[in-house]
């Protein structure tokens, strides 16, 4: 949503100059000419007068007096800067140009101006804003020093609006050099509120994550920026093209099973696929493109829906690099990237195209990858008050993988670290999205609707056990294992949209807000699982064949009701209707008295029942049912900058179509989960610091656990998680720190032991540092960048009580940018580590000969990390700042 506001007469107003003592740095001397009046009478509409505050300046930094030029008075240069959630500005646009010195020094002067930032319902948000910056001119007598006003208050947690500072008229300008006329009037200021309408937050386990410049710290794919919220560590023994495994807050949510996930509001999670149900692969997302993204740890919103039993999260895409963006990387193992991305100067920063080819040979054995991808939105404006979006995506990959491998093998020397049990493991798949977004205003209400249609298939071939599942069957004819290789395919449609309307009054002298909004969506989906034969590579016997049409309808109500300007209760109710009919093509795979004179032999889909009498071999189910989902939450503050919340909440996951039966009542897994935690949210005149405590505990009744066998997760009996998560974020124009730390534990609630795989401990810390170096660069004054990430996993849980290693990760890069040009160095894995991935302990044979007998002992296998790999990338813009 945005709001376009002429302030009428609320003319720029000068904020008193920050002026150095030292004569020299008096010549630089600049101040920004501003415009944000705080006064209802500015904003055009009345009910958004009550809904948005512009930003206000926290911190201004003088800009450079360009060298070889001169002016006899002060010169003014005309920008048009975008405002971060975070305070930070993103982009500055030169709206009228002052010669291309002065535009310059005057671009990287705003970049490190820090605001309070744009709220929108108390909610911090991106906004652009017309702004001036003012060079002092070197001859001009100048009055004494003048402090720098005290900073405006810190930003409150998001409940509560801050107000814009007053400022004192600015004196009319001096020409500019060059014979540009002179300007005698300030521009009027205009506020525009850029993207969709921010969601209210549910309390400190609510991470809105401005990603900015820890963009710079190394990550191969969209998916490890969950990496920037508590609790998150990814595994992946699936290959370069596999979704990663997301471990959350003690929960194995598997390849986003327990996570509900969306882009820009569009849902990725597949219902029906039958690698798991919610599969979620973010490998599609250009991480260039993310803004940012909302992880909110627990099912507290009503606005959640299916899958969100550890949390959800949604990314936020988006572009502030204006003009055309082209890179290329190589580096380790053949690894090449081309990159293109655009951003129309002026234009939105939600506006942007984006395209990616990539080819990497890979570590080790059997590694390679191969994928394109590309994503595209616009954002435009129907009248003073309506906003739409218009996005697309598309995506392909094939890669191979080295699954997991048997520790013994590598001890013994028989396999190296980086070798394959099975070279015929891998996948690929596909993604194709089209999506369509209108928010407007109406009065006291806002009314926001998204319509979404998208296109996914998926191949993968993976053998967590070798030799050991292809047993004699009685009625089979003769042979011996012919191994374990899994040959999975999913092809599924999906449409649906979801819609909301938010209206706001007065009541006890607060504001009160309502909101009301639907889910629906839905799937057809074909499912097929067979085995593959390690001598012919053909299939022999066919596990699942499923035909699914699935539908998902839900309806939620939110309120926030404040008695007090310090207490703000946010509850409501969500309930969903979840169906099935699903068509099982190879329902009959055993019979226990078949025809003696027509034996099935090796089918794998009988048409035959007990005593050999005829039957289809397939089989129509269908079911429904609903489930509801009360929330709450509640928060109290701020005091001095410290909030306290409380939120409560139930959650659900709908079960894998292969479990339905007809008539019978869905079996969900229902999630109860509480938290109560403390925020503390400041501003300081060149930092901002946010600081949370969470203390959570969760219950889901039927679990998901891994099973070797069927080479996915399966429905398991109830467990209980507690724990506590810390976190930290310091931002500052040189530094941006992002660090947290979860402890847990996850146990069974019938044997209290452990769950398997999940660690207990996650600490991870994100760095990035940027500034103006010292020096001259083809005429420029070069930026310099470094990133760093650092991650420990502690000991994980193993069956048969065993436990894991720990892990130590570093990644770091060093960026060197001039002008139009870019450097970037990453090192990933800095120290070259050996380290286990993943690992699990379960029965595997992979026997020098197919025909050795298996060994049914457990033994531990692995998925190796990635050794030290190096990589450069070349990048350049152009018509863009």
């Amino acid at each position: 949503m945005f709001l376009s506001s002429r302030l009428g007469s609320c003319r720029l107003a000068n904020l008193p100059d920050f002026m150095p003592s030292a004569a020299k740095l008096r010549r630089i001397i600049a101040s920004l000419s501003f415009a944000l009046a705080a006064t209802g009478s500015c904003i055009t509409s009345r009910a958004a007068a009550a809904d948005v505050t512009p930003p206000t300046l926290v911190r201004e930094v003088a800009p450079e007096w360009p060298g070889g030029t001169s002016a006899e008075r002060d010169v003014l240069v005309p920008v048009v800067l975008t405002v971060r959630a975070d305070g930070t500005v993103s982009n500055v646009a030169v709206s009228e140009s002052r010669g291309a010195d002065f535009d310059a020094a005057a671009v990287n002067a705003a970049l490190d101006w820090r605001f309070e930032p744009a709220r929108r319902d108390g909610v911090a948000v991106a906004a652009r804003i017309r702004a001036v910056v003012r060079f002092a001119a070197p001859a001009a007598a100048e009055p004494p020093p003048a402090a720098l006003p005290a900073p405006t208050p810190a930003p409150p947690p998001p409940e509560s609006a801050p107000k814009p500072r007053t400022t004192t008229p600015a004196a009319p300008p001096a020409p500019p050099p060059g014979g540009a006329p002179p300007q005698t009037t300030e521009p009027e200021a205009e506020v525009i509120v850029e993207g969709r309408a921010a969601t209210p937050p549910r309390g400190a386990s609510d991470y809105a994550v401005n990603v900015g410049e820890l963009a710079r710290v190394p990550r191969k794919n969209a998916s490890e920026l969950l990496k920037l919220a508590p609790g998150v560590y990814l595994t992946n023994e699936g290959g370069e093209g596999h979704a990663e495994r997301i471990y959350l807050r003690g929960f194995d949510a598997r390849e986003g099973q327990d996570i509900e996930a969306s882009v820009d509001h569009i849902p990725v999670n597949e219902s029906g696929n039958l690698h798991g149900n919610g599969f979620a692969d973010l490998h599609f997302i250009i991480p260039e493109l993310v803004l940012s993204l909302r992880v909110l740890e627990g099912p507290f919103d009503p606005r959640q829906g299916n899958y969100a039993v550890a949390g959800s999260a949604d990314y936020e895409t988006g572009l502030t690099q204006r003009g055309v963006t082209a890179k290329y990387t190589f580096g380790s193992y053949g690894t090449q990237r081309a990159l293109v991305l655009w951003g129309p100067p002026g234009e939105s920063t939600h506006t942007y195209g984006g395209a990616e080819i990539f080819h990497t040979d890979g570590y080790g054995q059997n590694r390679d990858a191969t994928r394109g991808r590309a994503m595209a939105q616009y954002e435009g404006r129907l009248g003073a008050h309506t906003l739409f979006w218009l996005s697309g995506a598309a995506y392909s990959d094939s890669y191979h993988s080295a699954g997991l491998l048997r520790e013994d093998e590598v001890t013994s020397g028989r396999k190296g670290f980086y070798d394959t049990e099975d070279a015929h493991q891998g996948g690929d798949g596909t993604r194709f999205q089209l999506a369509a977004d209108i928010e407007t205003k109406a009065g006291d209400f806002v009314l926001y609707q998204q319509l979404f249609a998208i296109r996914r298939a998926m191949r993968l071939r993976e053998n967590f056990t070798g030799f050991l599942l292809d047993g004699q069957e009685a009625i089979q004819e003769p042979h011996l294992q012919r191994g374990d290789l899994i040959d999975m395919h999913v092809d599924e449609s999906t449409f649906g949209g979801r819609g909301w309307a938010r209206t706001q009054g007065t009541a006890l002298g607060q504001t009160q807000e309502l909101e009301l909004g639907y889910f629906a969506r839905g799937d057809s989906v074909d499912a097929t699982q067979q085995r593959i034969a390690a001598a012919t590579d053909v299939p022999y016997h066919t596990d699942t064949a499923l035909h699914s049409n699935l539908a998902d309808i839900g309806l939620y109500g939110d309120v926030a009701l404040r008695p007090l300007d310090w207490v703000t209760l946010r509850g409501g109710a969500r309930i969903d209707l979840f169906s099935y009919d699903v068509l099982d093509a190879c329902a009959v795979q055993d019979v226990s008295a078949p025809n003696p004179s027509n034996p099935p032999g090796d089918v794998s889909c009988l048409d035959q029942q007990r005593g050999g009498a005829h039957r289809e071999p397939n089989q129509r189910s269908s079911t429904a049912s609903t489930k509801l989902m009360p929330r709450a939450a509640l928060l109290l503050g701020p005091f001095s900058h410290v909030s306290f919340s409380l939120a409560w909440g139930q959650g659900v996951r709908s079960i894998d179509p292969s479990y339905v039966t007809q008539d019978v009542k869905t079996p969900f897994a229902s999630v109860v989960s509480e938290e109560a935690g403390v925020l503390y949210a400041h501003s300081f005149s060149d930092l901002s610091v946010v600081a949370r405590s969470v203390f959570f505990r969760t219950h889901v009744d039927r679990d998901l656990v891994f099973s070797e066998t069927e080479g996915r997760s399966v429905l398991g009996g109830g467990t209980t998680r507690t724990g506590w998560t810390g976190a930290l974020r310091l931002t500052n124009a040189l530094l941006d720190e992002n660090a947290n730390v979860t402890l847990v534990r996850s146990t069974y609630d019938d044997t209290h032991l452990l769950v398997p795989y999940v660690p207990d401990l996650v600490v991870r810390s994100d760095t990035a540092l940027g500034t103006d170096l010292p020096l001259t660069l083809l005429g420029r004054t070069p930026r310099g960048s470094l990133g760093l990430g650092v991650g420990y996993i502690g000991r994980r849980a193993l069956p048969y009580g065993e436990r894991s290693d720990t892990i130590v990760t570093l990644d770091g890069s060093a960026a060197l940018r001039c002008g139009p040009f870019e450097l970037e160095l990453e090192v990933t894995n800095l120290l070259d580590t050996r380290y286990k991935l993943a690992q699990y302990d379960f029965p595997s044979n992979f026997p020098a000969s197919p025909g050795a007998p298996p060994t049914l002992v457990p033994a531990r296998s692995f998925a190796a990390g990635a050794p030290r790999m190096v990589f450069l990338t070349l990048g350049a813009t152009i018509g863009g700042s």
